[in-house]
């Protein structure tokens, strides 16, 4: 059975993984409408995806037949949630770790586009929650992974107001962008990051402790268990910053065990921030 990519899809915020989403939907041959907060930062959003997409090319990494400056053409952006299209039947949010805003965001979304399925790609935060409001019966988890157009996994978070048919469409749309996906029922920290986070705080915590370096650690989760990526390095990745934010969530929901260890804070709090800033548990080269 073949699937098809929505025809019209919004994402809300550029940045990091509302670039890789954008990228996805338009390689699909979506129309995709980004939204940011300024007409400085569209073009930012904008020049981010586009230049995504000619890599992917250069790298053969789109689909067959698929051309980049063609695809890039398929993508506009919008400075306020009320010029969205009214015919648009996606809108995926990668804006903050925030309930407030995501639910404030939603809410201007779901009144500009009547129709739309309306996604949230927190990796930690209550879908039910976030969907709290007129539209929630069409608003669901839709968490996708970092880099978004080469991470083959897509998490859909579901809720008990959540419609069956809104569900059925976002798998087929998954489907139609070349990503597996789970299903998982709205908890703290879903499956994968729940998962993920345990075991990079104690890989944090075995570095603190001095049972290994950062590299050996790390070595050990890939060779030994066949992870792609180690706990550390994955970490830097991510974004020390955001596992810190997370792991403090999930300490509040579900216990000390996840309590982010002391290492982590203080490299927060030095701005060792992983990839983006050059340093965290690795030194990284300028992007």
């Amino acid at each position: 059975m073949s699937f098809s990519a929505p025809a019209r899809a919004a994402v809300i915020g550029g940045g990091t993984m509302g670039a890789g989403i954008a990228h996805v939907l338009l390689a699909a041959g979506t129309r995709v409408t980004v939204v940011e907060a300024d007409a400085d930062r569209c073009a930012a959003a904008r020049n981010t995806v586009t230049t995504s997409l000619l890599k992917a090319q250069e790298r053969g990494k789109l689909p067959a037949g698929v051309d980049a400056e063609a695809c890039a053409r398929l993508m506009d952006s919008v400075d306020d949630l009320s010029l969205l299209s009214p015919e648009t039947e996606l809108i995926v949010e990668a804006v903050p770790e925030r309930v407030d805003l995501k639910r404030q965001v939603f809410a201007a979304a779901a009144a500009a586009c009547p129709r739309a399925v309306l996604a949230s790609n927190t990796s930690s935060l209550s879908i039910a929650a976030i969907a709290a409001g007129p539209a929630a019966e069409r608003t669901l988890g839709m968490h996708f992974f970092n880099p978004v157009p080469a991470q083959p996994l897509l998490e859909l978070v579901t809720h008990e107001g959540l419609a069956e048919s809104c569900l059925t469409q976002a798998k087929d749309w998954a489907e139609a962008l070349g990503k597996t996906v789970i299903v998982v029922r709205d908890s703290p920290g879903f499956a994968t990051s729940r998962l993920g986070v345990a075991v990079g705080l104690e890989a944090i915590r075995m570095l603190e402790e001095g049972v290994a370096g950062a590299e050996d650690i790390d070595t050990g989760m890939t060779l030994g268990y066949r992870w792609p990526m180690g706990p550390l390095k994955l970490t830097d990745l991510v974004g020390l910053d955001v596992r810190l934010a997370i792991a403090e969530h999930l300490a509040a929901e579900l216990g000390p065990r996840f309590e982010p260890p002391r290492l982590l804070r203080d490299k927060v709090a030095r701005g060792e921030l992983g990839r983006k800033t050059g340093q965290g548990f690795f030194t990284w080269p300028p992007a």
